[in-house]
């Protein structure tokens, strides 16, 4: 599985890109917000961070806003993924920008009827998710199983990746993992929180109390 990082804060994605663990990255008008800065310096920015795709969301509604402003962002650089919503105007936009060879991620994906569109439609990937879905009573990672079960069916048609999105714990990034999803986007933190655990921090605390025991120094 492929781990993306979902954020708009460049020092966090330089940082954790540094650790060699980042495929990519996510990002959408509201993250761009929050970092307070604009949005085509900061598409820039992270593509030079990152070797992998970086979605950049278009903001514009309507097929032709959406082609004139995908168009536009990958012009930023050869790694830039156009995000698009799941929405028929969203659709024509995939299928158009895919044929001209521009890597597409749709969004925004709460159902596997929307999810074959979307790859009928040329998408790079769909985003499904998953946390969203569990906040409304419904199975998020029920979503993800049916949709790598679609996608298998037919290997020789479809060739969109499932990007796990609206995660919000390990066990969501464990889950999909064993469904088989290509790759799951987090925040940072989550991404950081997925190498924790208790009894590696009691026995790294024990060896290192062992070893000041000998009196030794390795160099």
């Amino acid at each position: 599985m492929k781990f993306f990082v979902d954020t708009a804060e460049v020092a966090e994605i330089a940082d954790l890109a540094s650790s060699g663990l980042v495929d990519g990255v996510t990002t959408n008008p509201s993250l761009v917000a929050k970092s307070g800065r604009r949005f085509l310096e900061v598409v820039e920015e992270i593509c030079r961070l990152v070797d992998g795709p970086v979605s950049a969301e278009v903001t514009a509604t309507d097929v032709d806003g959406m082609l004139r402003e995908g168009r536009r962002l990958a012009r930023i650089a050869p790694n830039v993924c156009v995000k698009v919503p799941l929405t028929w105007d969203g659709l024509k936009a995939c299928r158009a920008l895919s044929s001209e060879g521009t890597p597409v991620n749709v969004t925004l994906c709460f159902s596997p009827a929307q999810a074959l569109l979307a790859a009928k439609a040329g998408a790079t990937f769909v985003s499904p998710f998953v946390g969203r879905l569990d906040d409304v009573g419904a199975d998020g990672l029920g979503l993800i199983r049916d949709i790598v079960e679609i996608y298998r069916a037919y290997p020789r048609t479809i060739r969109t990746e499932v990007l796990v999105a609206s995660v919000r714990t390990p066990p969501h990034v464990v889950a999909a993992a064993k469904l088989g999803a290509d790759v799951a986007t987090m925040p940072p933190a989550l991404l950081r929180q997925l190498v924790h655990h208790p009894l590696t921090d009691k026995g790294l605390a024990a060896f290192l109390k062992d070893w000041e025991r000998t009196g030794q120094a390795i160099a």
